[in-house]
């Protein structure tokens, strides 16, 4: 597991969990519905806590990445199982309105690897030779948005949500 997981805790949530005596990173041995009761949190707080932990636990996740999952409606490693990461991509650049970083599309084929193989020590760039051949050979969807991530309109839109 990684030394450090970023749960965006809330002040009032670190110090409940220390008057508990309970270390952040064991949070992943609670269900939601635990962590509800642990934090006096709400249901959805829960979730997005035990995605967050559960998530960032594969190698070379981070918290933004975690988060770019719940976007698409993922809250656990078992339901991305059997999933494809291409189409991952594809759908979180269609609800995005922007085309991403081509190495976005080789940690959704890590986080899909990583579901059906638990316990797997590989990295996003283990992917990158793997997402080239698929690209090379199938191209991008005809719909993929003609936005870039690094184009000021999306810069402005990520400001506004936070």
């Amino acid at each position: 597991m990684k030394k450090s997981i970023n749960l965006e805790l809330t002040p009032a949530e670190k110090n409940i969990l220390k008057a508990k005596k309970v270390k952040q990173k064991d949070l992943l041995d609670y269900a939601p519905d635990e962590i509800t009761s642990l934090l006096n949190a709400s249901p959805g707080r829960a979730k997005i806590l035990h995605a967050l932990h559960e998530f960032q636990s594969i190698p070379s996740v981070g918290v933004k990445f975690a988060h770019d999952l719940m976007f698409l409606g993922y809250y656990d490693v078992a339901s991305l199982k059997n999933k494809a990461g291409h189409k991952l991509l594809n759908d979180y650049e269609k609800l995005s309105g922007f085309w991403t970083d081509p190495c976005v599309e080789d940690q959704f084929r890590l986080v899909v690897h990583y579901a059906n193989n638990p316990g797997s020590k590989k990295q996003w760039w283990d992917f990158t030779a793997e997402r080239k051949a698929f690209r090379s050979q199938y191209g991008y969807p005809a719909t993929r948005p003609g936005n870039t991530w690094h184009a000021p309109a999306y810069q402005e839109e990520k400001m506004l949500a936070l």
